[in-house]
């Protein structure tokens, strides 16, 4: 049986795709933990300094989770109740210390809608497309996280009414960064990932965790962290170095 994903390394950029495209990549038990490994090997790998996610094929980056596997597993599944590995992935990936871009190259339905949300930055093309399902089959997830990203009124309508989310609007509303052609969409997300990776590693990681543990802080708060790690563990770069591309320049003539 193939890997759930393929794990590349290339310039400082750590890729996963999701591989199963006959099933339109759908989420099994094993491409959970295979996405969780992964993102756990790519924070803790210091020559890694961005993530990408996509899936494989043209049509879907994830149709979300696998539900035959989850029918045959129902009575286990009923007998142990929520099981928390299950969406430990997407906790994972959200929180994880290097910056995670999704190239969403097809529908990302179900799972691989909340899947999308959990990303710093995506980059779709026409054939992206949302939806958050998990009301429909009698379920809830995305609470969490599509809310910080399109803002309430938009998160409820989405996860009210499961409704298709295309790619013009997810782009108009900021949930896609990027609206690029189908040909461009992995490549433009590996242009943001090396962009990012040619920074401050310690800045980059640094103003991530700020961001995320800043959520549900006041605005006075909010700035009173950003003072206190730039005191501390986010302290400034000494200008010889920060700046040294700039100072090495031979003044104009």
């Amino acid at each position: 049986m193939p890997d759930a994903i393929l794990v590349e390394r290339d310039q400082g950029v750590g890729l996963i795709t999701l591989n199963r495209p006959k099933v339109l990549n759908a989420m099994n038990r094993a491409m959970s933990r295979e996405i969780n490994d992964a993102i756990n090997d790519f924070q803790a790998d210091p020559e890694i300094g961005a993530i990408v996610l996509t899936g494989a094929g043209e049509r879907a980056f994830s149709s979300g989770a696998d539900i035959h596997e989850m029918a045959r597993l129902a009575k286990e599944l009923e007998s142990q109740g929520t099981d928390p590995r299950r969406t430990e992935y997407s906790w994972n990936l959200a929180t994880c210390n290097k910056p995670t871009i999704g190239a969403i190259n097809g529908l990302a339905y179900g799972g691989g809608a909340v899947l999308a949300a959990s990303l710093d930055i995506r980059v779709g093309c026409d054939s992206s497309s949302f939806r958050f399902l998990a009301a429909s089959y009698g379920r809830v997830n995305s609470t969490w996280n599509l809310p910080l990203q399109v803002g309430w009124p938009i998160a409820k309508e989405l996860l009210f009414t499961g409704r298709i989310l295309g790619s013009e609007e997810a782009y108009r509303i900021g949930f896609l960064n990027h609206l690029v052609g189908p040909d461009d969409v992995v490549p433009k997300a590996l242009e943001i990932a090396r962009q990012i990776v040619t920074n401050d590693d310690r800045m980059v990681q640094g103003i991530k965790e700020l961001i995320i543990n800043d959520v549900g802080l006041g605005w006075k708060a909010m700035h009173e962290n950003e003072v206190e790690a730039q005191s501390g563990k986010l302290s400034p770069t000494p200008i010889s170095e920060g700046f040294k591309t700039f100072l090495d320049r031979k003044p104009k003539s």
